[in-house]
């Protein structure tokens, strides 16, 4: 079983390239808003107050484009949990077109960082307890 986090996107004009599908890199940026809204609506940690003192950044990203995505489209984006470690998940996701079929999929890395006071560097900062437990809700189950 899958408890995914969902959410859909339309194909906008600002998406595609000149034939009409999604230009590669709006794909990047589809993902990135996926991630932040995961945050903000599930794990109640949005990215306005995150960032104040902390980051989730991407440090490995892996992704299959399987299908072009036309301008009109509704995309269907799921996210969900393989693997939680200390200070980071990896995460698969898989974009889904009206027909079911599947646009993107892969897998993205994010590490919990903290900044230091002077905000120029970063270090990995283990998840809190009450993260953890947020966070396993969207555990890909065997």
């Amino acid at each position: 079983m899958k408890n995914y986090f969902t959410k859909q996107e339309k194909v906008r004009f600002q998406h595609v390239d000149y034939a009409g599908i999604v230009f590669y890199p709006r794909f990047l940026e589809m993902l990135n808003c996926l991630v932040e809204d995961w945050f903000e609506e599930a794990l109640e940690r949005p990215f306005s107050k995150m960032h104040e003192t902390n980051g989730i950044p991407t440090v490995d990203l892996k992704i299959q484009f399987r299908n072009a995505a036309r301008l009109g489209e509704i995309l269907t984006k799921k996210l969900w949990v393989k693997e939680l470690k200390n200070s980071s998940i990896l995460c698969g996701f898989q974009f889904v077109n009206e027909s079911e079929n599947t646009v993107l999929e892969g897998e993205v890395t994010l590490v919990n960082v903290v900044f230091n006071p002077e905000r120029n560097g970063i270090r990995a900062e283990p998840f809190t307890e009450e993260m953890k437990n947020k966070i396993k809700q969207y555990e890909l189950y065997n």
